[in-house]
Parts: C-alpha cells; sequence; structure tokens
C-alpha cells in the first residue's frame, strides 16, 4: 500500500466515523419517553400524507424481511414485538443478535425500525394482540410501521465514534450488507451516511453482491444542518435508492435534507415520530427518518410481487413519484416525491435498467486497472439545485481533402483580386470628385443634394 493510499485510508475512514453515526439526529430530537404513542398517533401524518394508508389496501409487507444496518434495534420495544426475527452484530462490541444499542446514537436504530415496520401494542390490560392490518385502521397504542407485517433483521454497527472492539467502518459496511443478503433480507435500510461522496473501495464487492443477489438497498441522502451540503455514501453508489428529506409544506427541507444528483425520491423528513429503547418515544427530523418511509413502500412492494426485480421495485417507486422542483429529475428531489399509493397500485412500464445506476458498470469503467486507488465520485456532484446539463461533445477532427485545400486557396485569390478592383475604383471615383466638386455631395440612400449658402441657412 502506497502512503498516499493509507493517507486516503485514514481520512475517509476518520471522515465516515464522524458522520455515519446517523445522519438525523443532527437535525434534532425531542425526547417523550412519558409519552403514550397513541395519543400522537395523528403525527404519524407520512401515513396519509405520502400514500401509505392507501397502498395498505394492497400490501402490507408479509413475508418480506428488511435489514436495518444501524446502531442495533430493541426488538423489546412494545411496537416492534414479534418484528424483529433475527439479527448480527458487525462491530464486535454488542449482542450477538444485534439487538444491543449502540454508538454515540444508541437509540437511532429503533427510532428507525419502528417508522419502517413498527406493529403497535394493545393497551395494559388485553388479552389478544391484534393483527397488524387492524392496528392499522382501528388505532391501538403504539406506532404502525410503513410495512407492519413485515420482519426485520437488525445488523448493528459501531460508528460516530471509536469503536471499543477496534473495528473500522470500513470492515463494518460491507459485513453488514454481506450478512443482510445471506440471511434472506430483500430490502436493505441504511439511514447512516458519511460527509464524502468518495466511497472505499472495500465497499464496492459487498454493493455488488447485493446488487447480484437482487436486493433493493434504500439510503439517506443526509442533512444540511448536519454538516452534510451535498450527499455523501452510501447513497452515491450507483444502483443505491438515495431518499432525500421534505419539510411539513412537503417541499425540500432547507435543515433535514441534502442535495445531489444521485437523490432517486423525496419523502416526509420533519416532525417524526419513532420509538426510543425501552419503550419511549421521540419527535425527531431528518432523512434517516425518511429512508425507512420509501423502504417500507420498497417491502409493500416486494411482497405484492415476490417476483419482481430489485432495478423493477426501484423504478415502480421513481417512476410513480410526482414530480417536484424543476421539471424532471434533479438534486433536490429525484424523480419527485414519494406516492406510495401509486407504486402499489398504478401500471408501470418495465424498465430495461434500474434507473439509478449500476454497481457493477460503475466498477467495471472505474477500476479497472486501478487497485489501488481511492473511488472517484461516480458522478459530478453540484452545489446549487440547478439540474446538471450533460457533457458537451465535441466533434472529432477530419483531415480536409485536397478539394477542401484547393477551394481554400481559389477564395483567398479571388479576394486579393476583388480588393485591387475595389482600390482602383476609389481612386478614379476621387479623380472625379475633383473634376465637379457639387457631385461629392450626392447622397447614397435618397439621391437628393444639399445646397448649403454662406449664411448657414439651408
Amino acid at each position: 500500500m502506497t502512503r498516499a493510499t493509507a493517507r486516503f485510508r485514514r481520512a475517509a475512514s476518520a471522515l465516515l466515523a464522524m458522520t455515519l453515526a446517523g445522519v438525523s439526529l443532527a437535525a434534532g430530537l425531542t425526547l417523550a419517553p412519558a409519552a403514550m404513542a397513541d395519543a400522537d398517533r395523528d403525527k404519524q401524518y407520512w401515513l396519509g400524507e405520502s400514500g401509505i394508508t392507501k397502498a395498505w389496501e394492497v400490501s402490507k409487507g408479509a413475508g418480506v424481511r428488511i435489514a436495518v444496518i444501524d446502531s442495533g434495534v430493541d426488538a423489546q420495544h412494545p411496537d416492534l414485538k414479534g418484528a424483529v426475527t433475527g439479527g448480527f452484530d458487525v462491530s464486535g462490541a454488542g449482542s450477538p443478535n444485534g439487538q444491543k444499542s449502540l454508538g454515540v446514537k444508541p437509540e437511532h436504530g429503533t427510532l428507525v425500525a419502528t417508522i419502517l415496520a413498527g406493529r403497535g401494542h394493545q393497551p395494559a390490560g388485553a388479552t389478544a394482540s391484534p393483527s397488524p392490518g387492524k392496528a392499522a385502521t382501528a388505532g391501538p397504542d403504539g406506532m404502525i410501521g410503513v410495512a407492519p407485517e413485515a420482519e426485520i433483521l437488525s445488523v448493528s454497527t459501531w460508528l460516530g465514534s471509536a469503536n471499543p472492539a477496534g473495528k473500522s467502518d470500513q470492515d463494518q459496511i460491507p459485513e453488514a450488507v454481506r450478512w443482510a443478503v445471506d440471511n434472506g433480507a430483500k430490502v436493505i435500510n441504511i439511514s447512516l451516511g458519511s460527509a464524502t461522496p468518495q466511497w472505499p473501495q472495500s465497499w464496492d464487492a459487498a454493493f455488488l453482491y447485493a446488487e447480484q443477489k437482487d436486493v433493493v438497498i434504500v439510503a439517506a441522502a443526509g442533512n444540511r444542518i448536519g454538516g452534510n451540503l451535498q450527499v455523501g455514501a452510501p447513497a452515491t453508489i450507483p444502483g443505491v435508492l438515495t431518499v432525500a428529506g421534505l419539510d411539513r409544506k412537503g417541499t425540500a427541507s432547507v435543515d433535514s435534507s441534502s442535495q445531489g444528483i444521485s437523490i432517486g425520491v423525496a419523502a416526509p423528513a420533519e416532525n417524526l415520530l419513532g420509538g426510543l429503547p425501552g419503550g419511549g418515544y421521540a419527535e425527531w427530523a431528518g432523512t434517516s427518518g425518511a429512508a425507512p418511509i420509501v423502504a417500507g413502500v420498497a417491502a409493500l412492494i416486494r411482497s405484492k410481487w415476490p417476483e419482481m426485480t430489485a432495478k423493477q421495485v426501484i423504478n415502480r417507486i421513481v417512476s410513480t413519484a410526482k414530480d417536484a422542483g424543476p421539471a424532471g429529475k434533479d438534486p433536490l428531489y429525484g424523480f419527485g416525491v414519494l406516492n406510495a399509493e401509486a407504486a402499489l397500485k398504478d401500471s408501470v412500464p418495465e424498465a430495461a435498467a434500474n434507473p439509478l445506476g449500476s454497481i457493477s458498470d460503475w466498477i467495471r469503467v472505474h477500476r479497472r486497472g486501478n487497485l489501488g486507488a481511492p473511488a472517484p465520485v461516480p458522478t459530478d456532484e453540484v452545489a446549487s439545485a440547478v439540474p446538471t446539463l450533460p457533457e458537451p461533445t465535441v466533434p472529432a477532427a477530419e483531415a480536409p481533402s485536397q478539394r477542401d485545400s484547393a477551394f481554400g486557396a481559389a477564395v483567398v485569390i479571388g479576394s486579393v483580386i476583388l480588393f485591387v478592383v475595389i482600390i482602383g475604383a476609389a481612386v478614379l471615383q476621387l479623380r472625379r470628385a475633383a473634376r465637379n466638386p457639387g457631385a461629392a455631395r450626392e447622397e447614397p440612400d435618397t439621391g437628393a443634394f444639399q445646397t448649403v449658402d454662406s449664411g448657414g441657412k439651408t
């Protein structure tokens, strides 16, 4: 390994370690451990406004495993009992089942999981647990996730501070992705992000593996208030469904979102509600909450159409999104605002490829013969909301033909002859004017003559 490569790895690791702890909580977290979530059920506005309650008429995510790569998920939270069916710790510092909350934001994974697949709970004293479908409409206590019948795999990581087990983020992220794929996840949610669009080369194989195994990966775009002015890895990896954030008015959030041309779709990111380890709840904001909303919709689609490929799932989500901002895809909203009902009910033509690209294609173009170099940015990120313009094309130069050369020479000779004729005509005209001064006063435009008397009057 060269010194330059070593320096890059250390710098990249430092950046990722500082920012991968949770892109959402920098945008604000209001703890409310004493509050009952049923009293705040109306705060789950995204269920209605994003078309999720209507999408439940088609699917609720049954039979789909969703991996939550995060700080660990508390499976004992009242709204997650029965939802977490497996897990693993890749940090070396957590519990083997991935359910111990870790790192500088230990609550982060449970917040994400309750938005994604919360099942609610019965009031104290109830003898029977309602079905997830009833919970969504009858309104028992607790939170209802976007995919309330889906299963969660908790993959715990230690990110954002020094890992007591000594395992770096460069090792944890690819291991987490591979474990999730190997253990049946059809959707992976990564509500973590970095301050750089580049990613370590060690991640290539894991994300390629997920693509080859037909797994949908959903990632958070990051938040401006947390220092992410532009989308950072892993949300810049081609093929990943990157989610931007909306405010309560349905427009791009100033604080709780980021921007970049890798964004695929936008979803609510402000005034969110989530569960805390131990059974409480919190109001929070950020694209860390927007990502599981979209990942939940991906699970609804995969439950409805189990044979549908990952690229078709992503295409269904982005092609049914409501266009916002500049017409077409743009760096703030991607293809538009999430419309879960349309994603589950509309007729969508089959896509020839993933509309967000392919890590396989990217590796083939950017990695060949340069295995020791850091990963370049897959696409030019822009600091403004102006849609990117295509690169200008330059026509290939061709050698001039003999015919072209002869023609050029004739033009030059003709020009010289014409110049000589014009000079000669000018000299002749001046001589005539000298003989007949009155002729010099002729106006070329009108042919009228001006006469001026010695008194200056006309």
